[in-house]
């Protein structure tokens, strides 16, 4: 066992001496030593819950022969972050939270560990942590929340507290539905009711085989939650025995695997920066251009919010991930398990219950996947829009530049009503060193929606979108501005010309005429400039590459 070195020999007393200390007591020196890196916070709505998650972590592992250690993780919520300059941190947090994993379960000479995780980055962070331990390590969602009921009628975050802003802005709802909307839109523990962020990583993580069978949609506060959470930690225990780690998991089928029904759930764009930064913690390389070579042949087979009307909980009552892997066999490579089933095995378990909410690849919502990587003289690197947001007569726009440096700028033109049909809306200076931190641009995109200017206007920005954005909206272009990208160029009036099937970006610009106004450019001073943020900018490298550290 790896916590031999810290637990075994004479020269251990002191070491020992410690751990008695704790309440061990000696006969749990011959027992594996199981870390629970809980993300338990009270300030996270996906996190609030998972005090009860750890009892049964713990009874799990104890069930199974091992000792227990739970140890904190932090966590950011994205939705109390956004708008604000919070969210610089959140996407920054992702490296932090690896890193801690990483400090704690080497310094203690863990055996294994229980990622007891649920929202955007936290997921991801300790993700990449077991990966680059490379030991025995079973993730535990904490679970979707459940809609929220207001007149009769389900209702989510995104929807229906975000872009209600902007409703109540166009003045199509009063004071009063407002703040109805604000008390009940998210009605207890969980991850947002919507495939946004936390819920496709859920998925994703489940579909890599890094979870239990049905970890991903078993809902937050369910009895079948905390039998998941229970049996991963029986299981780990197991792991650690027949010695099976991380990377034997996390191989490059798992990742491709995870791909696949990313495109064909229409996940998160958040996605493509996280996948790339695990899979090279794995030692596995996945480029960019392997997310649109997949979606060009996966069908979108689950309309869930933002781009549909269902929600979390359907798709756990229509069959769960099995449901989608049974349906997406044909495009699945085989790949082991933290269950012991292989991938394939799994998804012939499953039954669907409603094949509305999971259809047929047949019956697809949409022929291609959710992400499209689009290219052109803006994004020589690439950039990323969720297609399966974006209505059919959007999908090819064109529109004169209004050009804005910073995300508070924009929001501002938006809500005093200065944005007008056929624009297309440039935000800079928002990336992974630009911003610092690369903020996600939910607040700005939601307010389009709820004026009404959703589908009359486009935004395209080297920051990112929450995974509730819709719309023509485009993000992640590379290199960004602050790196002397093209964007940094672009004027007010310049003609931008998207084209999403063709996977094409650019304005109307030639290659002098770029290179002729970057030579006049001069990078922006810094936004930030002291503490993790000045560090990280420094050292993070481009959203093409995962934004991650270097």
């Amino acid at each position: 066992m790896r916590s031999n070195r810290a637990k075994k020999g004479i020269e251990r007393t002191p070491n020992r001496a410690l751990l008695l200390a704790t309440g061990l007591s000696r006969g749990d020196f011959n027992k594996p030593f199981v870390g629970i890196a809980s993300g338990f916070t009270d300030l996270i709505p996906g996190h609030v819950g998972m005090r009860d998650l750890e009892r049964m972590v713990e009874r799990g592992i104890s069930n199974g022969g091992g000792v227990p250690f739970v140890f904190g993780v932090p966590g950011i919520c994205d939705g109390v972050a956004m708008g604000h300059i919070g969210m610089h941190y959140s996407l920054p947090s992702r490296e932090l939270i690896a890193d801690i994993v990483e400090s704690v379960a080497e310094a203690h000479a863990l055996d294994g560990l229980i990622l007891l995780t649920n929202c955007d980055k936290i997921t991801p962070g300790m993700l990449m942590a077991a990966a680059r331990l490379n030991i025995p390590c079973i993730v535990v969602t904490a679970g979707p929340m459940q809609a929220g009921v207001y007149k009769q009628k389900k209702r989510s975050l995104v929807k229906d507290t975000f872009e209600a802003v902007g409703n109540f802005k166009a003045k199509k709802i009063s004071q009063d539905v407002l703040e109805s909307l604000e008390m009940e839109a998210c009605p207890g523990q969980g991850s947002c009711q919507g495939l946004y962020t936390a819920n496709t990583m859920s998925c994703l993580t489940e579909t890599m085989g890094m979870s239990l069978i049905d970890c991903a949609t078993a809902l937050a506060g369910s009895a079948k939650k905390k039998r998941i959470a229970q049996a991963s930690g029986e299981k780990i225990v197991d792991l650690i025995k027949h010695n099976v780690t991380a990377r034997k998991i996390m191989t490059k089928e798992a990742f491709i695997n995870a791909i696949v029904v990313d495109m064909a759930l229409g996940g998160s764009t958040n996605t493509v920066l996280h996948l790339p930064a695990i899979a090279r913690e794995a030692g596995v390389e996945l480029p960019l251009s392997l997310f649109d070579e997949i979606s060009r042949k996966v069908p979108h087979i689950a309309n869930i919010r933002p781009g549909g009307e269902y929600f979390m909980e359907d798709l756990e009552y229509a069959g769960g991930i099995k449901g989608v892997l049974s349906v997406l066999r044909n495009k699945l490579k085989d790949n082991r398990t933290v269950s012991g089933t292989d991938i394939l095995e799994i998804a012939k378990m499953a039954k669907i219950e409603n094949s509305e909410v999971i259809r047929s690849q047949k019956n697809a919502y949409h022929k291609e996947g959710g992400i499209a990587i689009l290219y052109g003289n803006l994004a020589p690197d690439g950039c990323v829009v969720k297609q399966s947001a974006v209505k059919e007569k959007t999908m090819k726009f064109s529109g004169k530049a209004i050009v804005f440096e910073s995300e508070e700028q924009a929001m501002k033109a938006i809500m005093d009503r200065k944005i007008k049909k056929g624009m297309v809306i440039v935000i800079r200076y928002e990336g992974p060193k630009g911003g610092p931190g690369m903020r996600e641009m939910l607040s700005p995109t939601a307010a389009l929606m709820g004026i009404g200017l959703g589908e009359k206007v486009a935004l395209i920005t080297d920051g990112r979108f929450s995974g509730g954005t819709r719309g023509p909206c485009i993000g992640h272009i590379s290199p960004e501005a602050v790196e002397g990208g093209a964007l940094a160029i672009v004027k007010n009036g310049d003609l931008i010309q998207i084209d999403i099937p063709k996977r094409k970006i650019g304005v109307r610009l030639t290659d002098m005429e770029i290179k002729l106004r970057l030579a006049k450019w001069k990078p922006p001073q810094m936004k930030i400039k002291k503490g993790y943020l000045k560090r990280y900018a420094r050292m993070v490298s481009s959203a093409n590459e995962g934004a991650v550290l270097k």
